[in-house]
């Protein structure tokens, strides 16, 4: 209530959920700035939807009957009776903006999102955590779904990770899934009794969903289940098959994952997963999509076919710590200026900061061995000092923080000029050190 006060459990981030300070934030830019102009190149711009949406929206899409919209999905009724539920995914949203407002298609857009699932909070898996991806709608051919899964392998190797595999399968279509379906439930039937307590109960509601379940039990028991390959109509296996030749032509490595089926009910044909070999097993999936043909018919809207992807942001950078790539940025500044009372500061700082150094500064009036401490403590490479003598004679005084050098007196017209040489060159002595300290 408003008039009881805050307790400390009050003032935490709820569980499962967590703050991104700086300097770690300055990953997610680098990662979100890298994903922007590169699904720029193959034709994508950013969509926007909001954070809440119908809870209908995603029943509908991903089957009443899903782990997500059963267990997982945060829902509500607003003041006015409307049921509605915080985004799980990216997908759904982006087909109901389609629908709402029938762009020209071809339609491909980017997305970057928070998304809300409440399960149990593990390394890399938060009940709000973030996704970027794409989603194409209007184009069935599988050259997209090919340049779907290359811009999603461009992406996790941009940041540097290797120890990776691409895990591909075809799910089939309407005309050819029940079939297999059909056969993957008499499988089931027989062995009902080898599955996990959940699937034991429910493997009939969506015999699919078992072969997606993560627990030994369920991993054991469809060991030699049907496969789905043997059960492709012709043109999902001639769609899958020129998938697949264009992956070798474009030199991308995968692995047919012939239980690989995702976990919602709107995939059709092409789907696929990246997982790293640097986590877990049983939470190693960095990203993953696929096609879905049907999705927006489900949804009420016209027929139109859809391929994307999602990347998961916090497992993303999970799996770079588990490899050593794309480290926390040096968080050290360019430049410190320090103010000893005289005119100019603020406009050598503007400049400084306009010629793309990052600069710091004292804004009370302290001594010049208080300013040089903070200047230490910020990892400033370089100090310009302006006392009253410099003032006078229009000079700076340059001390080097970064090297072991003598400070030198520089005219305040060249100013800018010489201590951006300085910056690069304690930068390179920077980096040098760092190279040397990892050969070591």
């Amino acid at each position: 209530m408003p008039d009881e006060p805050l307790r400390s459990e009050a003032l935490r981030s709820p569980a499962g959920t967590h703050d991104v300070l700086w300097p770690e934030s300055a990953r997610w830019e680098w990662i979100v700035g890298d994903f922007a102009k590169r699904a720029s190149l193959y034709g994508y711009r950013l969509l926007v939807t909001p954070v809440i949406e119908d809870a209908r929206l995603f029943a509908r899409g991903f089957g009443e009957t899903s782990d997500v919209v059963g267990k997982e999905m945060y829902t509500f009724e607003d003041r006015g009776g409307r049921p509605l539920a915080l985004r799980p995914e990216g997908t759904a949203p982006v087909v109901r903006s389609y629908i709402q407002h029938r762009p020209v298609l071809p339609w491909k857009v980017w997305y970057l999102t928070p998304a809300f699932r409440y399960e149990r909070p593990q390394a890399g898996r938060y009940r709000q955590h973030h996704q970027i991806g794409v989603e194409a709608l209007g184009v069935d051919s599988p050259l997209l779904d090919a340049e779907v899964i290359e811009l999603a392998m461009s992406t996790v190797r941009a940041a540097g990770l290797t120890n990776t595999e691409l895990l591909i399968n075809s799910m089939g279509c309407k005309e050819c899934r029940p079939a297999y379906e059909s056969a993957l439930s008499q499988y089931l039937a027989a062995r009902q009794g080898g599955l996990c307590a959940y699937h034991h109960e429910h493997w009939k509601e969506v015999p699919l969903r078992v072969l997606d379940c993560k627990t030994e039990e369920c991993r054991g028991a469809t060991m030699d289940a049907p496969r789905i390959a043997d059960h492709l109509c012709s043109d999902c296996r001639e769609s899958f098959d020129t998938v697949l030749g264009d992956l070798d032509a474009l030199g991308i490595s995968y692995t047919t994952d012939y239980r690989l089926v995702r976990g919602f009910d709107y995939y059709t044909r092409t789907t696929f997963e990246i997982v790293s070999h640097s986590l877990d097993a049983a939470q190693n999936a960095i990203g993953g999509g696929g096609r879905y043909n049907g999705l927006v018919e489900a949804l009420s809207g016209p027929p139109t076919p859809g391929m994307g992807f999602g990347i998961g942001m916090e497992r993303l950078l999970v799996a770079c710590d588990a490899e050593g790539c794309l480290p926390v940025p040096d968080p050290s500044v360019d430049v410190y200026v320090a103010d000893l009372g005289q005119a100019g500061t603020s406009t050598l700082i503007h400049d400084l900061r306009n010629a793309g150094y990052s600069v710091e500064r004292s804004y009370e009036d302290r001594s010049l061995k208080a300013q040089l401490r903070s200047a230490g403590r910020m990892g400033a490479r370089i100090a310009l000092i302006i006392g009253q003598r410099e003032a006078a004679a229009g000079e700076v005084l340059l001390k080097p923080l970064a090297l072991d050098d003598d400070q030198v007196v520089v005219a305040r017209d060249v100013i800018v000029h010489v201590a951006g040489k300085w910056v690069e060159r304690c930068r390179r002595h920077l980096a040098a050190g760092r190279v040397a300290e990892r050969s070591r």
